[in-house]
C-alpha cells in the first residue's frame, strides 16, 4: 500500500529553492573545472609556442577525453598546431595527454605527430585505451600544402609516453 504525504506550499517552495541552489552550484563548480582545464591547456601550448617562436593555430585545436591508463579515470587528449616558427610558413601538429593531479589538469606527455611536408592528422576518437587519428600522407606528386593519401593511425600511452601503433593507408 502506498502512503501519500501532502507537502505544504511553503515546504514545496523551500525544496524547489534548495534543489535549484544545489543544481546551480554544481554547474558553477563544473564550469570552474572546465575553465581551469582550458587555462592549463592554453598555458601549456603557449609555453611551447613561445619556445618554438611560433603561434598556435587555435581553430585547429581539438580536445577529447578517454581512459588511456586503465585506471577508470579519463585523460584529456589535445591535438594542436603551432605555426610560423621563426617567421617561416612551417606548421607542426602535436598530440598532448593531460592527467588530473590533485583535482587539476596537468600535462603528462606530448609528441609531434604531423606537420607540413610530413603528414596531416585529425583526432577522431579516444577510447579502448588508444588515440585514433585520420591521416593524410603525401603522395609522390602532392604539393607541400596538400597531402592526399588517406590513412589512419593509433597511439597508445605506455609508461607516460605516446607510441604509434600502426599506420595504414586507406583504399577509399
Amino acid at each position: 500500500m502506498y502512503k501519500i504525504t501532502l507537502i505544504s506550499p511553503t515546504k514545496r517552495m523551500l525544496r524547489i529553492a534548495v534543489l535549484t541552489f544545489v543544481l546551480l552550484c554544481s554547474n558553477n563548480i563544473a564550469l570552474g573545472i572546465q575553465e581551469d582545464d582550458g587555462a592549463a591547456i592554453d598555458n601549456f601550448i603557449a609555453r611551447q609556442a613561445k619556445r618554438e617562436r611560433g603561434e598556435e593555430y587555435q581553430e585547429a585545436r581539438k580536445v577529447l577525453a578517454g581512459d588511456l591508463t586503465h585506471d577508470g579515470e579519463p585523460e584529456t587528449v589535445v591535438l594542436y598546431t603551432i605555426e610560423g616558427q621563426g617567421g617561416s610558413n612551417l606548421y607542426l601538429q602535436y598530440l598532448a595527454v593531460f592527467v588530473r593531479r590533485n583535482g587539476k589538469l596537468a600535462p603528462l606527455t606530448h609528441l609531434e605527430v604531423g606537420g607540413k611536408s610530413v603528414r596531416s592528422v585529425e583526432l577522431t576518437a579516444v577510447g579502448s585505451n588508444s588515440i585514433l587519428l585520420d591521416t593524410l600522407n603525401y603522395g609522390p606528386k602532392d604539393a607541400s600544402c596538400c597531402p592526399s593519401v588517406k590513412g589512419t593511425t593509433r597511439y597508445v600511452l605506455s609508461g607516460g609516453t605516446l607510441h604509434e601503433q600502426k599506420r595504414r593507408k586507406s583504399t577509399r
